[in-house]
């Protein structure tokens, strides 16, 4: 969620929405569209030439196929964006030991201990 929300490059965002429409509509269509392939290769051996059989089940491979592709690239490419920024726009918070802990002459170079924390951060 930070890194949709975070100020950067804006057809990253549209890309990636986009991405999730087509999946969104494709993987119906072609779940539909293989199914109605097969059933009529179903068919066509049975009643009618398997030259038309065949046919339809190498559009339902090749329509698959594409479509598998698509969605891979389209991960793949996504997962890298995600890596990039992940890996530039790192939030790390140093976190002191209690004071209890510490030897007197150490405190003074520690600094006051109330911090104030980003509700964002993460603390290591």
């Amino acid at each position: 969620l930070q890194w949709l929300r975070s100020p950067g490059p804006q057809h990253e965002k549209r890309t990636l929405f986009g991405d999730l429409l087509c999946f969104f509509f494709i993987t119906p269509l072609a779940t539909i569209s293989g199914w109605l392939c097969l059933r009529g290769a179903v068919n066509h051996l049975h009643f009618s030439s398997r030259l038309e059989a065949v046919g339809l089940i190498a559009l339902t491979v090749a329509l698959f196929t594409i479509y598998l592709f698509w969605t891979l690239v389209s991960f793949r490419y996504h997962c890298k964006l995600y890596s990039e920024w992940r890996r530039t726009n790192q939030r790390v918070i140093l976190r002191l030991p209690n004071s209890a802990n510490i030897p007197s002459n150490q405190q003074s170079l520690l600094g006051p201990q109330s911090i104030k924390r980003n509700s964002k951060e993460t603390i290591v």
